[in-house]
């Protein structure tokens, strides 16, 4: 079976404020998205690539990462997804692992671990919480939403059956406002 990990990160991040783009921003002294690329690569899936948007991302990517430009990020999250699933499925994959390029401390670990289920569904389980990253097997992209900015979230809750929660180690922050950058960067 061949699983790609998607990360999403074409929005405009305008919670963040007016001091650059948040994907860009330094946390710990690299660039925030890169944190999340790394993790992800270091899942050891088939092939990772990165949705883009709103901006150039380029100069920040590691060697074999691949990008998929979405030219709609601004009608909602749900165009990013559908743009990695159009990836994956010209691509040859039977499944995706989809992240957020601003979970800068969802580890390795959490990818592997829900890229390991069978289930149709496997969503990661931070402290209780059901978070990104999340496993797609192909034959659940149908019913993925194409506009607005629901992901996954509401086929899990329209079809609980298909989806396995999996405990996994690591922090699933997400950094939407400079307050967060400040609070999480220590």
């Amino acid at each position: 079976m061949r699983t790609a990990a998607v990360i999403l990160a074409a929005g405009g991040g305008t919670r963040f404020g007016t001091g650059g783009h948040k994907l860009l921003a330094d946390f710990r002294g690299r660039p925030l998205v890169v944190w999340a690329i790394e993790h992800a690569l270091g899942a050891g899936l088939d092939e990772t690539a990165v949705v883009t948007g709103a901006v150039d991302l380029a100069a920040v990517l590691p060697d074999g990462v691949g990008t998929i430009e979405n030219k709609h990020w601004k009608e909602g999250q749900a165009t990013s997804l559908q743009a990695g699933v159009q990836w994956a499925r010209q691509g040859g994959f039977d499944a995706v692992v989809i992240g957020l390029g601003d979970q800068p401390l969802v580890p390795a670990e959490a990818w592997r671990a829900v890229a390991a289920s069978n289930s149709p569904i496997a969503v990661a389980v931070f402290e209780g919480r059901r978070r990104p990253p999340t496993r797609l097997a192909a034959s659940v992209w149908p019913l993925l939403p194409v506009d607005g900015d629901e992901g996954a979230r509401i086929v899990m809750a329209q079809n609980p059956e298909l989806v396995e929660a999996v405990a996994c180690p690591g922090q699933a922050v997400d950094i939407d406002t400079v307050e967060d950058l400040a609070q999480w960067s220590c």
